[in-house]
């Protein structure tokens, strides 16, 4: 029987990024082999990361603690992956988010270092993060990182290791339109108005230096962390993975699940309104000649989702220095090749945000 062509876009743009975050090959191959229409996407991944879930709950009820983190975050990964862009039925979507975000709060004071659920107050309600402190740090610099569209929070921990272990704090956060915001706040181009709220609330932690804060973004995020470190001047590094530099000029080539994820996740009823509010999301009019810290950004040149010029572009136009790393045979992320830059940019973090070399 032929694949429902969403499966095959879904397979063909994101296998790399499933893998390299923690869904085991095997798993992926077997979930996404038993499908023929996407309406059964969802379930099929929660079925499956309920294996991983039962496997965690267990191992916590004969009090083997971190193999439950690692089981539940696996979990978490899953049921993430169930409604990244699985936006058709909302209310299955969204079962299956609070079950990763059940799993994850689970597995948080588990993880070596553990990790807790913080809330940043944003407008008439708060931002969901969470806060990872290294061992034995003593007010570390920390490092705010955002996802993009179709991620959340509870998929970033793959990206988040390698700063971790060079000494940073972590504050991973659902900003509006992403993850446990998602539903209450739209998707907004200005996200620089989130970012000042996370900052803000970081200015309040005792625990970490606040006077050394990055900020990293991947996807859209790759967008969201640039545009915001045009605004913020308290940030003194930025990471940007593959963001558009205008999501409006890159709409007419997105996948189909891409476009229609947008158009929930901002809170429109047409994909003629989505294209058109798509264009807010912009660094033109002068707003990437801004960007003042020091930015390092990253692409992959056989990126089909976000061009690898834009990327290039955001480099050419800022004020500050840049490092730009174009990898060659790189996917979206090139979360296909992750080597060629996870370990790099936290070492690059690292130097900036006045780590010794390690």
């Amino acid at each position: 029987m032929t694949k429902d062509p969403r499966i095959q876009s879904a397979i063909s743009h994101w296998a790399p990024r499933f893998v390299s975050n923690g869904v085991l090959l095997t798993d992926f191959q077997e979930v996404t082999e038993s499908l023929t229409r996407w309406e059964q996407w969802t379930g099929a991944w929660c079925q499956r990361a309920k294996v991983h879930e039962d496997l965690g709950r267990e191992a916590l009820s004969q009090d083997f603690k971190l193999s439950a983190s690692e089981h539940l975050s696996r979990a978490a990964v899953y049921y993430h992956f169930a409604k990244f862009v699985s936006v058709h039925d909302i209310d299955e979507m969204r079962a299956a988010h609070m079950k990763a975000v059940e799993c994850k709060q689970l597995a948080l004071p588990h993880m070596r270092p553990p990790a807790r659920r913080v809330e940043i107050p944003y407008e008439n309600g708060f931002l969901a993060g969470f806060l990872r402190l290294p061992y034995d740090a003593v007010k570390p610099p920390v490092l705010i990182m955002v996802p993009g569209l179709d991620s959340a929070k509870e998929e970033l921990e793959a990206y988040e290791l390698p700063f971790l272990a060079r000494g940073m704090a972590t504050l991973m956060v659902d900003g509006p339109g992403q993850g446990e915001a998602e539903y209450q706040f739209p998707i907004r181009g200005d996200y620089e108005v989130a970012v000042k709220a996370m900052v803000d609330w970081l200015l309040n932690c005792q625990e970490v230096d606040s006077q050394r804060i990055g900020l990293w973004g991947v996807s859209l995020g790759g967008y969201y962390a640039p545009r915001a470190a045009a605004f913020e001047k308290r940030l003194k590094a930025c990471i940007g993975l593959a963001g558009p530099y205008c999501f409006g000029d890159t709409w007419d080539a997105l996948p189909e699940l891409t476009r229609e994820a947008f158009r929930v996740r901002s809170h429109l009823k047409t994909q003629e309104e989505a294209k058109a509010y798509s264009h807010t999301l912009t660094l033109k009019n002068g707003i990437s000649q801004q960007i003042e810290c020091p930015l390092f950004l990253v692409t992959g040149k056989l990126d089909r989702i976000i061009p690898w010029q834009d990327t290039q572009r955001m480099a050419q136009e800022a004020s500050g220095p840049v490092e730009l790393l174009i990898v060659e045979d790189g996917n979206h992320i090139a979360n296909n090749r992750p080597y060629r830059y996870r370990l790099r940019t936290a070492d690059w973090m690292a130097q900036q945000l006045g780590l010794l070399r390690i």
